[in-house]
């Protein structure tokens, strides 16, 4: 039975850490899954990632080969942009395949309606990150970052890359509990906006399994959380939507 698999917030900063290979292990059981039909990578699947440039291909070229090898097989490979991986189409789409998508994502799998995205977008209020990720985008800090040597850009991005990781650490700041909320806040709001069986969101490093009520909606809701303590990936067939663990870095139970 054909299966979709997701991942999100790898923060992958060398292929010689053991996220790193612990992904290339999880890649390369997807080349021998038959039943692999797509692959959604939700944002943040490196620590840092801008634009096309050498620097970040040659650094991650074992990554960047498995997934070559996955889309040649003929597995739909998505990639959603995140906050610390962004202008992806120019490498990742033109010379990869990647389907590359810069915000949510609604698609159907099987019998299931999904809504995908990376999950920086989930707070409404949050007007200063709102500003920088537009920013980010604007045409002329676009031709910048494609225009800068890549070292300077990698330098640039890893000093944002810090900044941000602290930032969205907002689960330093606030409970597991609170995060949760936000997510599942979130996930109601979109739901009354256009509906879904299953969204599938990262970003705040809370790993959280929902089912919404009757009254909110009822569909189900998962944030992957992050592979910084608990690496995970979510797997979904026409029967099944299943959470599994990967490696011994995933410790904990997911939110209640």
């Amino acid at each position: 039975m054909p299966g979709a698999y997701f991942v999100s917030d790898l923060h992958i900063t060398s292929p010689d850490t053991e996220r790193a290979r612990l992904f290339v292990t999880f890649l390369e059981s997807l080349y021998r899954d038959e039943s692999a039909s797509r692959l959604y990578l939700l944002g943040d699947v490196f620590d840092l990632w801008v634009a096309d440039h050498d620097y970040f291909v040659k650094r991650y070229a074992p990554i960047v080969d498995r997934i070559s090898r996955l889309v040649d097989t003929g597995v739909e490979v998505h990639y959603l942009e995140g906050n610390h991986d962004l202008h992806l189409k120019e490498y990742w789409t033109r010379k990869l395949g990647v389907e590359v998508h810069q915000g949510p994502v609604h698609t159907d799998f099987g019998r299931w309606r999904l809504r995908l995205e990376h999950g920086d977008q989930m707070d409404p209020d949050d007007k200063g990150y709102r500003f920088l990720r537009w920013f980010l985008r604007t045409p002329v800090v676009r031709f910048l970052i494609f225009h800068l040597p890549g070292s300077f850009v990698a330098w640039l991005g890893n000093r944002a890359s810090e900044t941000s990781r602290a930032y969205t650490s907002g689960t330093n700041t606030i409970s597991q509990s609170d995060a949760a909320a936000k997510i599942r806040t979130h996930a109601v709001r979109m739901f009354a906006a256009r509906p879904f069986d299953l969204i599938v969101s990262g970003h705040l490093h809370v790993r959280d399994d929902y089912r919404a009520t009757e009254a909110e909606g009822a569909f189900r809701s998962i944030n992957l959380g992050s592979w910084l303590d608990k690496p995970c990936y979510l797997r979904i067939d026409d029967d099944e939507v299943e959470l599994h663990e990967l490696g011994s870095l995933c410790t904990g139970p997911a939110v209640p």
